[in-house]
Formats: C-alpha cells, structure tokens, sequence
C-alpha cells in the first residue's frame, strides 16, 4: 500500500504541472529498458510510415537534396525539441510527430504543381499562427467541437484515397518489390499489424536492391549529415485557402485531438491541452522556413509510449517520449543520409510504402466518416470531392469537399 500512495503522489497530482522540477535524479529511477525501447519504436514506425511520401513530395516540388535534408531535420528538431521539453515540464508522455495526412495533402499540391515552394512555407506559416493563438487563447476545445467529425474524417480519407491507389498503381512499374510489399504487408496486417509497414519497407528495398533496382546512395549535393536551408515564405489567397486551411483542419482532427484523447485513454487526463498545442505551433512556426510542414502531438505512436508497453505503472512511462526524442534527433542529424537512402530506393517501391502506411488511417477515417446515416450523404460528397484533386478558380478539392459537404449537411439539419 505504501508503495502506491508513493507512485500516487509522484503521478497523480502532478500531471497538469509537475510539482517540482524534474531532476536527473527522477530520469535514473524512472528510466527503464521498456521505455527506451518503446521509444525506439515510436520512431521506427513514425519515421517508416511516411519518410516514403517526404521525399515523393521533394522530388514533385523539384527541391534539392539539401532542401529536403533540410526538410526532415527542420521537422525532427521540432519533434524532438518539443518533446522532450513538454515530458520534461510535466513528466507525463508527451510524444509530438509530424502530421502525415497534413504530408499527403501537401504531397498531393505537388504533385499537381499547384503553389510554389514558397508558397507551401507561407501556408505552413499561417497554419502554424493558427495553432498558436488556438493554445494560447484556449480557444482549441471550442472551436474542435464546432467541427462535424464525418465531414473532418471524410477530408482526411479524400485526401489519403489517392496514395493508396497509388500503391496498386504501382504494382505494373516495378512488380518484384512492390508485389512482395504488398504480400507482406496484407500477411502482417493479419499477424504482426504495428511491423507491417517496417516489414514491407525492409522487404522491398531487399528486392529492389536484389533486382539491381536500388540506385547509388547521392551524398554529393549534400553531406551524411542534415543542415538547414532557409527559404523565404511567400503569402498568398490560393495558398491560404487550399494549404493552410484544410491543413489546420486536419492537423486539429487526426492529430490534435487524437492525441489528447489517447494521453485520458492512457490515464494523462489531467495534462493541459493548452500548452501542448501552444508548444506545437511554436514548434511548426520556427521549422516552416526550413521545409517543416508541421508539429503536433503524436496520435497513433503516442499508445506506445504512453500504455503499458512502456511501463506497467503510468509515473514511469514519461522516459518513453524522452526515449523517442533522442531518436528522433538522431534521425535529424543524419538527414542528409536518411534522404539519400530512400531517394535510391525506385520511385514505385516509394509510392507503395506511401500508400500501404496510409490503409489503416484512411480505412478508420471512412469508416467514422459514414457512420452515421444523418450525415452520411454530406461526408460521402466531401470524401468523393476532396479525393478527386479537381481545382476550381485555384482552390483545392480539400476546400470545395468541405464546403459542399458542410453545405449539404447544414440543410439537411435545418430541414429536420
């Protein structure tokens, strides 16, 4: 009993703020091999499922090696930084990630060559300034409870459909190593569901490599390590209102709120949302010039470091996202290698590891979309229209998805 009332102190009372500043004391007698292992897998499967759709949207974009290094370590310092600053602050598992369907969205703009570089950075600006006056204000929780969760989950799958067709489309351009990522990934979707993704990246770039598919690794532009390059944000309407806002809207509803409510699942409750969203957007403002589209919490990776994976006892999971920051920075350091390796892997091997670590959230994201009948007409033209990548008067379909969808949802609630 006296060892509960113990823990209860150290934990219970002091989540929202810790009640004493954290020591390096505290770090050596909460740490754990389970923690630090769980880091490393917050990192492995952050990093895998999406590093494939960074370096898609570079080459789309026409950026440098250097740009995209830059690209990576901007975003890695954030995580990182952020991280490890608000686990320290509260000693609760505090993990930040990247946003991938934000990735995909802008991924998809780049593809279709719609803003410039420049133009990208400007909308990642006004995004980021969004985020920070939602924390600071503690206007967060009410302005995410005014948005309908179908037409937020409908976006969310419009805008992932298409790189999961990708990774079908892909199968004819290199049929050895996408074909055996595909099986791997449908056996471990079944078996091994977190290593699906790594599997499937391991097991392509092995066939790619045994095909003589695999080019050299180019470190010539650039260097082993990560630097980074500024570029100057440029403003304007289009990007505005076809990044910036769709952006935000799905950074609040499949990051944001994700990760606060996995952080009360996993008995976090009391830690404040305004200060982590505060801390994003900070985090998102300072990398935008340098390529980072965007910090926030971390959704699905943030189980593993807050359950018991980490730790059966909740006071000594915090080391877990301590754990996962190092990484994380780790992986920014070495940017410019990490760059160059994927960019060596075929561009249909990269296309697939894209569109395969996007199944599952698109899946959920659809099926949460038309779950209720009410709405589900509404939800259906958002997805339908925001998956399409039709443009109108310069304005994305993430844009006219929302506007038909909430449109169509308004009359059928003022009709009933």
């Amino acid at each position: 009993m006296g060892g509960r009332q113990s823990g209860e102190q150290r934990f219970g009372p002091s989540l929202s703020i810790a009640a004493r500043r954290t020591t390096l004391a505290d770090l050596r007698r909460d740490w754990s091999a389970g923690a630090g292992i769980a880091g490393f897998v917050v990192v492995l499967v952050g990093a895998a499922s999406s590093i494939g759709l960074l370096v898609g949207a570079a080459r789309d974009f026409g950026l440098s090696s250097g740009q995209t290094a830059s690209w990576v370590l901007a975003c890695y310092l954030a995580i990182g930084i952020s991280g490890a600053a608000l686990t320290w602050r509260t000693r609760a598992p505090i993990s930040m990630a990247w946003s991938t369907p934000g990735l995909a969205l802008v991924a998809s703009i780049a593809a279709a060559h719609s803003l410039t570089y420049a133009e990208v950075l400007g909308a990642y600006v006004l995004s980021a300034v969004v985020m920070v006056a939602l924390g600071v204000s503690g206007a967060f929780e009410r302005v995410t409870s005014r948005l309908p969760p179908a037409l937020a989950n409908a976006l969310l799958a419009g805008v992932l459909l298409p790189f999961v067709l990708g990774a079908f489309r892909a199968l004819p351009l290199a049929p050895l190593p996408v074909g055996g990522m595909l099986a791997v990934f449908l056996v471990g979707r079944v078996a091994f569901a977190r290593w699906a993704v790594p599997a499937a990246l391991v097991v392509g770039a092995g066939l790619s490599l045994a095909a003589g598919m695999v080019g050299p690794i180019n470190l010539s532009s650039t260097s082993l390590f990560g630097t980074l390059v500024w570029t100057t944000p440029a403003f304007s309407v289009r990007a505005a209102l076809t990044l910036a806002l769709p952006m935000t809207i799905l950074t609040l509803a499949s990051q944001q709120l994700p990760g606060l409510a996995v952080l009360r699942a996993c008995g976090f409750g009391r830690v404040p949302a305004s200060p982590l969203i505060t801390a994003s957007g900070i985090g998102s403002l300072l990398a935008a010039p340098f390529g980072g589209h965007s910090t926030n919490l971390a959704a699905i990776t943030a189980a593993i470091s807050a359950g018991e994976e980490a730790h059966p006892d909740p006071a000594r999971r915090w080391p877990a996202s301590l754990s996962a920051a190092f990484f994380y920075l780790l992986l920014g350091v070495f940017a410019g290698w990490l760059v160059g390796a994927v960019a060596a892997i075929p561009v249909a091997v990269v296309s697939a590891l894209a569109g395969l670590a996007l199944v599952g959230t698109a899946l959920s994201s659809l099926v949460a979309a038309l779950g209720e009948e009410r709405g589900r007409e509404a939800a259906f033209l958002t997805f339908a229209i925001t998956a399409s990548g039709v443009t109108v008067w310069g304005v994305g379909s993430a844009v006219w998805g929302l506007l038909v969808g909430g449109a169509v949802l308004w009359l059928v609630q003022r009709r009933r």
